[in-house]
């Protein structure tokens, strides 16, 4: 086996990402403090077609070189929008019919590999702050939680790290 070379992997140009279908799948940053997890989310969110994502209370906005050095790029492909007050960004998202989805350890939790996807429907998947998580009100009013299963003496994965696991599996399940 050899390695690939970039020129090898057929992957879409800047106009031609921004043209494609985008997988229904949202990503709602809910005050997010690392400028790297934000880029590397813009990383995930172009690997995998994602629709939009939204950045919510602290959460910094591009351009910003500190981003920019994680998301290589992405910020230029994917569709994002700032958005101050989570809460009313999850009321519209809902009232459009998104299912909102926190990622968060909570009471009736779904883990996530017992989740199921709906076709046809587009989801909001909410990552909250690095120490506090998913804002509680904002938890509040999803449709449901899931919970990454986790085995180790942790309490909880990097937010990019957990994004991408999420966006993945999701991902794999709407392409059935």
């Amino acid at each position: 086996m050899r390695k690939l070379k970039n020129s090898e992997l057929d992957r879409l140009n800047v106009d031609e990402f921004k043209q494609a279908n985008k997988t229904p799948i949202i990503i709602v940053l809910d005050n997010i403090r690392s400028l790297n997890n934000i880029g590397s989310v813009f990383r995930t969110s172009d690997a995998f077609l994602i629709e939009k994502i939204y950045l919510c209370g602290i959460t910094a906005k591009p351009p910003h070189k500190d981003i920019h050095k994680t998301a290589l790029g992405s910020t230029e492909t994917v569709a994002w929008e700032y958005v101050e007050n989570t809460i009313e960004l999850i009321e519209k998202l809902k009232a459009e019919g998104v299912k909102i989805c926190a990622i968060e350890q909570a009471e009736n939790a779904i883990m996530l590999n017992d989740f199921k996807v709906e076709k046809n429907t587009t989801y909001a998947l909410v990552f909250g702050n690095e120490v506090k998580g998913v804002a509680q009100d904002v938890v509040s009013k999803s449709d449901v939680v899931i919970e990454i299963p986790q085995y180790g003496t942790k309490h909880s994965l990097n937010i990019s790290v957990s994004c991408g696991v999420v966006v993945w599996d999701v991902f794999s399940k709407l392409s059935y």
